[in-house]
């Protein structure tokens, strides 16, 4: 445990207490003593009722193992009768205010980035901007590849083709088409302006708007391109990631006070605009640093990067980076609530090189919050920081992760407990069927993991998700968000895909790069989202019958090809992400899947594999050697996909392996973890780790 002193009766982590008097709050001009007071008032207040919040979930899980052990029905009536289910609020209308047009009014992708890693942090922060041209020329989002050596003049060619193509949809010229014009000053002249406007010109560059996203021509007939197309157009960059989230969540494993001070110190250098990284690439040293807003000829100013949120762990988790009076750990959740907050200060006073939010907001996403009376809790410690901070009651807006079963079945009422500060709703497919299998887990065997996409559950949740959040005025003051696209190198079905998530009437939704996020905002390009929410709106909310259609597998007969399969598949995906996460501390990476092919892979996926396995051991489909043989399989495999990793340390014929260790205690403790999460094994196993 690290050293730590004496904080207004806490006791501080050291470094934390060190970060923070020494490179926080000067800056701010916040006198240290009354500053921890303050802190330590928040977490006398706090930290009881979060732990009888804790409490509330295991009762109420207690509750419906016993119904399912029982052989009776866990229906609507049974939800309701023991608080599971909370009476629909009356109608009601959101009153958020003074939120970024970013979140509010435009429709576009979302990345989520490993708030450690700075490199990550800053390209995902510039990501606002995209290169159409590169996004194309280095995926299989068109077919075929480029020849290696060079430039390759064939695939440039496609990639010009494809991206004026686009042009004609997005920027269409009347009785024109970008593939023919040969004077650039034409394409002001003959613009269909029922369809796209023109803003300003950088140099010879045009700026062009289109469903309230910004395109930009490119000119330059010196560049190597453009000297060869017949108007000069050299690339055509797009505005992309309109915000991103910087995750202390389920993307970093952060175990420690060192960790969290390293996770707060990145996000200090994002708040104050000076974060920067140098790094080697093709043995030469680059530093890369945040982007500045882009000014043009005639006045225009566009911000030159992502607004940020940033993600706060959720409720369940404690951090030795504080001990409260009695020596117990402080909640890690109202640690960050309080930090992350105090630094966006920063943003907030403009004392920064750059600035964030342009309205004077603190965006804070909440993640694995149960049901309103949770949700309702985050509102008014978020009020308490306000008042610890001077800060307007309502400036610290909240994003609700709707990811948890008890939260997506109340989700109208968990909406109101934050009425005047949300600006987010998300559905997270992979953290809300892990939650819904261990809800279920006494209930029956589930479905395989690749049938869950089809269940009855999925299409209710997220049907429910956009038309609640209409229903209760998101529209033009919040983002309602769909779930990650998880394959980075798989851009052409993502293309193919991805355009549903703008058709379902969500106004964002989250990928796994910057290059994906310029190929995901030509899709709102082609739908304009908040016309389709109002051709939405009106429709019903889905009833709660879908919803609560638990996947259970019936009596299905399974073959012992089939066990092995899926044992594999889930074993393969929990071994590749763990060994990074206890031996490295890698929270977030590509991770091979069993067939190599690389996949983002977080906390969340892990909890899906292990509550899937923990599933089927419970009821018999799987025996504990089975699942014993898949981990031998599969260590051999991960093995193998890490052999040139030098810091990678092998499993296979490694007992004493640590990270399978922990692998397996996912597994065959997975039954008995809090709603299944893997954070408490995931910290315990890594600690030990970095305590040698």
């Amino acid at each position: 445990m690290s050293a730590s002193v004496d904080r207004a009766g806490l006791a501080v982590a050291a470094e934390l207490a060190a970060f923070f008097e020494e490179q926080v709050l000067p800056g701010l001009g916040i006198a240290p003593d009354g500053y921890w007071a303050g802190v330590a008032d928040i977490l006398a207040k706090f930290a009881p009722e979060n732990a009888t919040l804790l409490k509330k979930r295991e009762a109420l899980q207690t509750q419906i193992d016993a119904r399912y052990q029982a052989g009776e029905a866990v229906d609507e009536a049974f939800l309701r009768e023991i608080g599971y289910l909370v009476p629909e609020p009356a109608p009601f209308t959101i009153g958020t205010e003074n939120v970024d047009a970013e979140i509010a009014t435009m429709a576009g992708p979302q990345l989520v980035v490993p708030i450690l890693n700075a490199r990550f942090v800053l390209n995902a922060a510039n990501a606002r901007w995209g290169s159409l041209y590169d996004a194309f020329y280095g995926t299989d989002a068109l077919p075929g590849a480029a020849k290696p050596g060079g430039y390759d003049v064939e695939r440039g060619a496609q990639v010009i083709a494809a991206a004026k193509a686009f042009l004609d949809q997005a920027v269409p010229l009347e009785g024109a088409s970008w593939a023919t014009l040969d004077t650039p000053e034409d394409a002001t002249i003959f613009l269909d302006k029922s369809v796209a406007e023109w803003i300003d010109l950088r140099g010879n560059s045009m700026l062009f708007r289109h469903n309230g996203l910004h395109i930009e021509v490119v000119i330059d007939r010196t560049s190597p391109i453009g000297r060869d197309d017949p108007a000069g157009i050299a690339d055509v960059i797009l505005e992309s990631a309109l915000t991103t989230i910087c995750d202390l969540e389920d993307s970093i494993a952060a175990v420690d006070a060192e960790d969290k001070v390293a996770a707060y110190t990145n996000w200090l250098g994002l708040m104050k605009g000076d974060l920067e990284e140098t790094f080697e690439k093709s043995g030469k040293q680059l530093t890369r640093k945040l982007n500045a807003d882009r000014v043009y000829d005639q006045g225009t100013v566009l911000p030159g990067r992502s607004l940020l949120f940033v993600r706060n762990v959720g409720h369940l988790m404690t951090t030795p980076a504080i001990h409260l009076p009695g020596g117990s750990e402080a909640p890690e959740g109202i640690l960050d609530a309080i930090m992350t907050s105090t630094i966006a200060l920063y943003d907030l006073r403009g004392l920064g090189k750059l600035k964030n939010s342009r309205t004077g907001s603190v965006y804070i996403v909440k993640p694995k919050m149960h049901g309103p009376e949770e949700c309702g809790f985050t509102n008014r410690l978020f009020d308490a920081v306000e008042d610890l901070l001077g800060l307007a009651r309502h400036t610290i807006k909240v994003g609700v992760m709707d990811e948890e079963r008890r939260t997506s079945a109340n989700l109208a009422a968990c909406i109101h407990a934050v009425k005047d500060r949300i600006v987010f709703i998300n559905t997270g497919f992979l953290d809300r069927t892990g939650d819904e299998m261990h809800t279920a887990m006494h209930g029956g065997a589930m479905i395989p993991k690749a049938e869950m996409k089809a269940s009855a559950w999925i299409k209710a949740y997220e049907d429910r998700n956009v038309r609640i959040g209409l229903a209760h005025g998101l529209s033009g003051k919040a983002q309602i968000g769909k779930g990650m696209w998880a394959a980075p190198d798989r851009m052409a079905d993502m293309m193919a895909q991805k355009i549903g998530h703008p058709m379902s009437g969500a106004n964002t939704a989250w990928v796994p790069s910057p290059t994906a996020a310029t190929l995901h905002a030509m899709h709102y390009h082609k739908v304009d989202v908040f016309a389709r929410q109002r051709e939405i709106a009106g429709e019903a909310i889905p009833a709660l019958d879908g919803l609560l259609t638990v996947p259970f597998a019936g009596g299905r007969n399974w073959t012992a090809e089939e066990v092995a399969r899926e044992l594999d598949n889930n074993a393969q995906g929990i071994l590749g992400y763990v060994v990074r996460w206890i031996d490295q501390g890698i929270g977030c990476s590509k991770v091979p899947d069993i067939n190599d092919i690389g996949l983002m892979e977080d906390r969340a996926t892990l909890r899906i594999s292990s509550q899937h396995i923990a599933n089927w051991l419970l009821h018999g489909v799987a025996t504990r050697e089975d699942v014993d043989a898949a981990f031998d399989r599969m260590a051999a495999k991960v093995d193998a996909q890490n052999a040139d990793d030098p810091l990678y340390r092998p499993m296979a014929g490694h007992p004493d392996s640590i990270a399978l260790q922990a692998a397996r205690a996912l597994v065959f403790e997975g039954v008995a973890q809090p709603s299944g999460y893997t954070e408490p094994l995931l910290h315990a196993y890594r600690t030990h780790v970095k305590a040698g």
